[in-house]
């Protein structure tokens, strides 16, 4: 007989800090320690991870600020990190010469706090400031201070804003746009700025004159200045739920001009263009496209639209990108990536081309361009067994391979497949298969990975940890590009909201049913994990299918459907899942809880559960409260808890290699085939 949690015995767990809360994370950690830290193998798999994760080879991905390079390092020696620059003369070099500009380490040792670097804003033209965010031990929320990028000291009397769930940026050389916690009524239900103030150099934070105020409802509210020479302009916005916003023009007498394009479409204005991707058909194009319009005529009423991009069936835009004076457009087809260029032509229209050449199921992303400058760009080529390849290039012109990775665990006898599984309704549903080229020897352990939310799309990419942890020692790795994802456009995405979601749960459980049925693996060799909303996949997966694993390992997860709303940022997420305070979005919350639909009468497999005390944005009560409520079902459980790291539940090398050393000692612990005797 199932049975339903009516009364949450476990509420005191969502106290973080709380000392039995506490106590209680101890007493699991320790019990996960001497499971998997003391397993034989534990040790040198941590080892090889964190060299992976240390390797000074590695690529140092950069952005331009002006003449300079900027990049973020993370080393053995620097475990919390350098922020630093070089040119592009020197960084075509093996070896370049860097100038470090801050040090981490050493701020978090003057300072005695485990500061993690949370980004640094820089202000145009002259690149001469910055505005550093520092988060303490990996939440989301930071602390601002302006750095002076000349004398590489932090300014007295400067910009510095306490620890809050900040946005800031410039608009000129001594004024932001600040949004923070002012105190009561500041900040919306989800915990983000609910205001937008104008902050000017040498006054107090809290005279900052208010520009534009969102509803306690909302999500949060923002502003930015566009910079670009000859379009200077400030806008300001208010996300009514985390896919419908509005923006606002904001005139210099402080007047608001709305934008009027659909809410749940994404719009920016780039020189005399506005941008917009649609989320649903609008103006006769469908939801998936990329329209152009000119800014000035589109607020006077015109609504004629130059069309960018428009998807079908099998392809789906997944990023776009300016330079000077052309468009980078990144499509997907089905998953793999495509990349080309668009430049205005004389008689009007666009013209197109292909940028670059990309192997089959690779991916291709723009890791960097400088729009108000050049038509430079800096392009990243990988695939699931291919390291990446650092290009960069302009235009019109021969690109050049600035940095390669090396090969980070060895592929022989490796292969990659994508299949296509179908859902119950008949959708087809696709999937990567990375591992052994040939099934002569029958089934073999693997790994399935879904997200399956919020639009987000996975794709082909070089995982050296995965390679190192799993597919070097014998395991197949599979990625399932599930409903709820952005892989096919909007309409995949929509598919899985809401009382939908199941959707999701069904075509991630196609694709573990198809492994089987292609011999690939077996129910008891196949392990699933996912983090975030796909810890929440997780949990459905134990809940509702659990039969079709021998593992599961669920990561920083929403478990807890009827109170998500009420914890740290749960609130945001209501346009995505429902709002349990309504009887009609209860209902299917309630059904898609696993917190609510563990039960003592079904077998589940053997769970690994992670989170972090510092996760600001999903509330480590979720996975707390399910260990206990699985421990108290009698079901085997394991719970590892991060007293730092925030939501990506490691803030340092070292702490990932552990957490990545757990989670692949668990699972090859409960899913290698037993070793068969010798035959005489």
């Amino acid at each position: 007989m199932r049975c339903v949690i009516d009364e949450d015995p476990y509420l005191w767990l969502e106290d973080i800090e709380g000392g039995a809360a506490l106590e209680w994370v101890a007493e699991r950690n320790a019990e996960t320690v001497a499971a998997l830290a003391a397993d034989a193998a534990f040790a040198s798999l941590k080892g090889s991870l964190r060299e992976v994760l240390d390797a000074s080879d590695r690529i140092p991905y950069t952005v331009r600020r002006g003449a300079f390079l900027y990049n973020f390092w993370r080393d053995a020696g620097h475990a919390r990190g350098v922020w630093r620059r070089t040119t592009l003369e020197q960084y075509r070099k093996d070896s370049p010469e860097w100038e470090v500009l801050l040090d981490v380490d050493a701020l978090a040792a003057a300072e005695d706090e485990k500061w993690v670097w949370a980004g640094a804003r820089v202000r145009r033209p002259d690149h001469d400031r910055a505005l550093v965010c520092l988060s303490r031990d990996g939440g989301d929320a930071v602390v601002v201070r302006e750095y002076d990028l000349d004398t590489r000291a932090f300014v007295d009397g400067g910009f510095q804003v306490a620890e809050a769930k900040t946005r800031i940026g410039w608009t000129d050389t001594d004024t932001v746009f600040i949004g923070t916690d002012f105190g009561p009524g500041s900040l919306t239900e989800a915990g983000y700025p609910r205001t937008v103030r104008k902050w000017r150099r040498g006054t107090p934070l809290e005279e900052a004159t208010q520009v534009f105020e969102a509803g306690t409802g909302d999500v949060a509210a923002w502003a930015w200045h566009d910079t670009t020479p000859g379009f200077e302009r400030d806008f300001v916005a208010r996300w009514l739920d985390f896919f419908r916003s509005e923006m606002f023009l904001l005139t210099p007498d402080d007047k608001l001009v709305r934008i009027d394009v659909p809410e749940d479409a994404s719009a920016y204005a780039h020189r005399r263009h506005l941008i917009v991707t649609l989320k649903s058909d609008w103006l006769g194009q469908p939801a998936g496209s990329l329209l152009a319009f000119d800014f000035d005529a589109f607020l006077a009423g015109d609504r004629t639209a130059e069309v960018l991009f428009t998807p079908d069936e099998r392809t789906a835009l997944s990023g776009h990108h300016w330079t000077r004076h052309h468009l980078i457009v990144e499509t997907m087809h089905d998953v793999s990536t495509r990349i080309e260029v668009l430049a205005p032509t004389p008689e009007g229209g666009w013209a197109r081309s292909p940028l670059a050449d990309v192997p089959a199921l690779s991916a291709v992303s723009v890791v960097d361009t400088d729009p108000d400058v050049s038509d430079e760009y800096f392009l990243d080529v990988s695939g699931f067994l291919q390291p990446s390849t650092l290009h960069h290039g302009r235009i019109g012109a021969d690109s050049e391979i600035l940095k390669q990775a090396p090969a980070r665990f060895d592929t022989t006898g490796l292969a990659v497949e994508q299949y296509f599984a179908t859902s119950p309704d008949g959708t087809r549903v696709p999937y990567f298969v990375i591992g052994p080229a040939h099934s002569a020897d029958g089934p073999g352990p693997a790994l399935l990975y879904g997200y399956g939310g919020f639009e987000v799309s996975l794709t082909p990419s070089y995982d050296a940890v995965t390679g190192r942890a799993w597919l070097e020692r014998g395991g197949t790795y599979v990625i399932a590009n599930i409903r709820g994802g952005g892989e096919y456009g909007p309409d995949w995405h929509q598919a899985a909201l809401g009382a939908e979601r199941p959707r999701a749960y069904e075509d991630f459980a196609a694709v573990a049913e198809d492994l089987d049925a292609r011999g690939i693996t077996t129910p008891a060799m196949l392990g699933a994990t996912g983090g975030s909303n796909g810890g929440l996949l997780m949990g459905a997966m134990i809940s509702r299918y659990p039969h079709l694993f021998g593992a599961i390992v669920v990561q920083v997860p929403l478990l807890d459907m009827l109170r998500f709303h009420k914890l740290l940022a749960g609130a945001s997420w209501m346009a995505e899942y429902g709002n349990p305070d309504t009887e009609a979005d209860r209902l299917h919350l309630r059904a898609i809880s696993p917190y609510h639909q563990f039960t003592a009468d079904r077998v589940y497999p053997p769970v690994l559960l992670t989170t972090s005390t510092r996760d600001d944005r999903v509330h480590p009560g979720h996975a707390r409260k399910a260990a206990a409520r699985l421990r108290e079902l009698g079901h085997p459980v394991l719970f590892h808890e991060n007293t730092g790291g925030g939501h990506a539940g490691a803030s340092d090398n070292e702490q990932s290699a552990h957490n990545e050393a757990l989670m692949h000692t668990f699972l090859w612990q409960h899913l290698a085939p037993p070793v068969r005797p010798a035959t005489g």
